[in-house]
């Protein structure tokens, strides 16, 4: 649920420079580690360290807290000011976003009444 939290904020970051004259839309990098790997205990991760150059600093850029920052992968076309920003693009990743995490909301509730209902606390009377 971080990583979508994190991918969100840079998506809307994304949207928020479309007008921005040489801005390149940005995508947050996908864990390395799959699921059940890192469930099963083997695989530890730590979150990447990102340095920021000055001329990032100097637009506006912020140190993020989250994973690894790559230039968007799916850039469909640039702006004659060399701007990389898709509207339709981010808008239609932001609604990726939002059915993962509802996706992942659901097992979590799915997972807690399990596990009420193993402890003898589920609701039904």
């Amino acid at each position: 649920m971080r990583h979508l939290g994190e991918r969100q904020r840079v998506i809307a970051q994304n949207i928020a420079n479309s007008d921005t004259p040489g801005y390149r839309a940005q995508e947050l990098a996908e864990p390395k580690a799959s699921f059940a790997a890192m469930v099963d205990g083997r695989i530890v991760t730590a979150r990447p360290h990102v340095t920021l150059s000055e001329g990032m600093r100097r637009l506006g850029a912020r140190q993020t807290s989250g994973g690894a920052l790559i230039p968007d992968p799916s850039i469909s076309e640039v702006k004659p000011d060399g701007n990389t920003v898709t509207l339709e693009d981010q808008v239609l990743k932001m609604g990726q976003i939002q059915a993962d995490y509802a996706a992942l909301t659901g097992l979590y509730r799915k997972q807690m009444a399990l596990v009420r209902s193993a402890l003898g606390k589920g609701g039904s009377t």
